[in-house]
């Protein structure tokens, strides 16, 4: 293994101690960083309001309140709004994933002669800001091209737009070109269709790439807040994310953040479930950062 310290000097004890003292460090300094603010949430979730404003600082509330959590899932509607966010990151992760392996699949085996412009027109809208096109966005929800339908106030609103994805559709497209295209050439042979071979050959071949995709949807589905409050107007519809910032007008401030810490463990846990599955497809892509 390649480190910055040589062979020799992590032999003396002088540094190997060293070398484990800014290991440590390190270690303990990213578990901080990491692990610091969800704690904090914790503490504030359990603390009085008096409490708060007195003594913020303190690592432990000298009275926790644990029907906090209780008193917010009964007097906020906590789990209304949670389940509202379990809609859009559900439509929004199966809108995402086929957008991007069909899109993937086209552009890496189908190969079509025009996918070239079309690749570079998709890589194109990553570097327009979000916010730049969310005017036309609206116009477009509220009026839906040829169909003429009005989507606001709907979750269609958002899962749609969400497929727009040029990050997804850039990882499965790389995916898609590291797989050995003798197999697709091959079935191709024995009588297999474009659908056959992207079903039976290259999706069960795709599982880290879907994970990765996965992941990445759910958790920006889950955290997303500009798009969603001005899509959905209707309090009794919107997600977790927009209903904080309207219970923080009336709520007192313990139980808010009992309910941000609440907001804060689905994605947190998913997160640690699946991010094994997120490293090694990010590897198979080659992507970095």
């Amino acid at each position: 293994m390649s480190t910055f310290v040589s062979v020799a000097a992590r032999r003396r004890p002088a540094g190997r101690a060293a070398l484990l003292t800014v290991t440590g460090i390190a270690l303990a300094l990213l578990v901080i960083a990491g692990v610091g603010p969800l704690y904090w949430a914790f503490k504030g979730a359990i603390s009085s309001p008096t409490e708060l404003v007195t003594d913020p600082l303190a690592l432990w509330p000298a009275d926790p309140r644990w029907e906090n959590f209780a008193l917010v899932w009964t007097r906020l509607d906590i789990g209304h709004y949670l389940l509202n966010s379990l809609w859009v990151v559900v439509g929004s992760w199966a809108v995402q994933l086929f957008v991007a392996v069909t899109a993937g699949y086209a552009l890496s085996v189908l190969r079509p002669r025009f996918g070239p412009a079309v690749y570079a027109a998709i890589l194109a809208t990553m570097f327009v800001p979000y916010t730049v096109s969310m005017v036309s966005l609206f116009l477009t929800i509220i009026d839906v091209p040829l169909i003429h339908l009005n989507l606001a106030n709907t979750y269609w609103a958002i899962w749609l737009p969400a497929g727009a994805n040029a990050f997804n559709v850039l990882i499965a497209k790389r995916f898609f070109d590291a797989l050995p295209h003798e197999l697709f050439d091959a079935a191709k042979v024995d009588g297999a269709n474009v659908w056959q071979v992207m079903v039976r050959i290259v999706m069960p071949m795709s599982r880290p790439i879907l994970a990765v995709i996965s992941l990445l949807a759910v958790m920006h589905a889950w955290k997303d807040f500009i798009w969603p409050l001005v899509a959905i107007t209707d309090p009794a519809k919107q997600p977790i994310a927009v209903a904080l910032s309207v219970l923080a007008k009336q709520a007192p401030q313990d139980q808010l953040i009992a309910a941000c810490f609440l907001a804060l463990l689905p994605p947190v846990l998913l997160f640690l479930v699946f991010q094994r599955y997120m490293v090694d497809g990010l590897g198979f892509t080659g992507v970095k950062g």
